[in-house]
Formats: structure tokens, C-alpha cells, sequence
């Protein structure tokens, strides 16, 4: 029973591992062509570049999510303190990642309402010719 045990541990590990890679995968080749069509289309400014940083951010979070599934899993079965080592990196990893991207979005977010704020002031005090 116990090497069943030890098989299946491998197949979750190895699938929540190959999410893991495709995640970061996906989100770096989705960041590499929204920075090249912004480039392209020369329409650099600062808030774009970062709106795609931040989405690149999001999909790291969400593989180290998964690499953090895959090395609970696979401490499961042996607990020793190579594995607990990695358990432990990722998830602080993974904690200050997201801390700085729910700080960064926070800015974003505010920084679009007063994009908006001051884009709806100056659509009242806009004359009529």
C-alpha cells in the first residue's frame, strides 16, 4: 500500500510541477508580446509597461502556488529537511511576491480612479463653442 502511496505521490507532484512550468510558461510569453506590440506600436508609457508586469506577476504567483502544492505533496512521504527547506523558500516566496503585487495593484487601482476623477472634472468644465 505504501508504494502505491509513493506512485501517486509522484503523478500529483509531477502534474502540479508541469503546471507549475506551464504557468510561467504562458505569462512569460504573453508579458514578451504585449511588451513587443507596445513597443511596436510606440505607445510606451510607464502605466502600460507596468499593467503588463503586473499580470506577468500574477501568473508567478499562481505557479508558485502550484510548485508549493507539488513540495507539500511530496513532503508527504519523506519529510526531510531538503524538502522542508524548499517548502519553506517557496512559501515565503510566494508570501512576498504577493504581498508586493496586492501593494502594486493597490497603486494601480488608485491611480486609474484619479485618471478617471480627473478625466470626468474636465469633461464638466469643458465650454461650449
Amino acid at each position: 500500500m505504501e508504494a502505491v502511496l509513493h506512485v501517486a505521490v509522484g503523478y500529483v507532484a509531477f502534474g502540479l510541477d508541469a503546471a507549475a512550468v506551464l504557468m510561467v510558461a504562458i505569462g512569460g510569453i504573453d508579458a514578451f508580446v504585449r511588451i513587443f506590440l507596445v513597443i511596436v506600436h510606440r505607445h510606451a508609457r510607464g502605466v502600460q509597461y507596468r499593467a503588463i508586469f503586473i499580470e506577468f506577476a500574477r501568473w508567478l504567483v499562481a505557479a508558485l502556488t502550484f510548485q508549493l502544492g507539488s513540495d507539500i505533496v511530496n513532503t508527504t512521504i519523506s519529510p526531510g529537511w531538503d524538502d522542508l527547506g524548499r517548502l519553506a523558500a517557496t512559501a515565503g516566496i510566494r508570501t512576498f511576491l504577493t504581498y508586493f503585487l496586492d501593494r502594486d495593484l493597490e497603486k494601480a487601482r488608485e491611480a486609474q480612479h484619479e485618471r478617471q476623477r480627473e478625466g470626468a472634472e474636465g469633461e464638466r468644465h469643458v465650454e461650449p463653442t
